[in-house]
């Protein structure tokens, strides 16, 4: 574990370099761990693949006289995560997701199947057969990074993002896949879309997922999808 300086107002725990599970495992006992605990001046806590930001007010933040709040904050998170282990406190939610892989829904499917090898089918097939893990929520509000891709599905981004993803498009990006939340820009290969809203503003909690959670994709028809209210 390392604690670095991420500006003047934030700190970066950093836990490896890899995305695996014994490190999503550490990240996942450390952020519980931190978010349980109350820090003067601390903002927020955020979560990544391997390392954990925590964002602080220096101007609240307890400290020794002539300590900085860098080192106060430092020596606090780094007392708080001697008690951290990385055993999951029990079974993870499994969320289900159903996803219109429709041609119509799904601008790159072909395009991630020949890269493959594939048919648009046998995509389809291998990407909604695993249980995903949430690695990390990032990119736009509730957008979940998420692991256990099939290696023979690893298709890179695109070459020029579009201008504008429709929310709940589920895309594959290198050896991710995920869905996004909201419109917005991206450079995602889109193989489907879902009517699920993973993302709501009026709703508490706003998101769907969190991190440690499993997604397991259920292929619906375009009619489904229509039914359930997606666009």
């Amino acid at each position: 574990m390392r604690i670095l300086p991420l500006g003047d107002r934030a700190i970066l725990v950093e836990f490896g370099s890899a995305i695996d599970e014994q490190t999503r495992l550490l990240v996942r006992a450390s952020f519980e761990q931190l978010s349980s605990v109350s820090f003067a001046g601390v903002l927020d806590v955020v979560p990544g693949f391997a390392s954990i930001a925590v964002h602080y007010d220096p101007a609240q933040v307890s400290r020794a006289v002539g300590a900085t709040p860098h080192v106060a904050i430092s020596e606090s998170v780094e007392e708080v995560l001697r008690a951290a282990v990385t055993t999951p406190g029990g079974e993870p939610r499994l969320v289900e997701i159903p996803v219109c892989y429709d041609p119509s829904l799904a601008p790159d499917l072909d395009e991630v199947a020949a890269h493959a090898h594939l048919t648009p089918a046998q995509v389809v097939e291998l990407h909604s057969a695993p249980d995903y893990v949430v690695h990390m929520i990032g990119f736009l509000p509730g957008f979940p990074y998420l692991g256990g891709l099939d290696p023979r599905l690893t298709t890179p981004r695109r070459s020029s993002p579009r201008t504008r993803v429709p929310a709940g498009s589920v895309g594959i990006g290198g050896s991710q896949t995920g869905v996004y939340t909201i419109d917005s820009p991206g450079g995602w290969q889109l193989i489907g879309r879902t009517a699920v809203r993973l993302f709501d503003v009026e709703r508490d909690p706003p998101t769907v997922l969190r991190i440690g959670d499993k997604v397991r994709f259920r292929p619906v028809t375009l009619a489904e999808h229509r039914a359930a209210g997606g666009a």
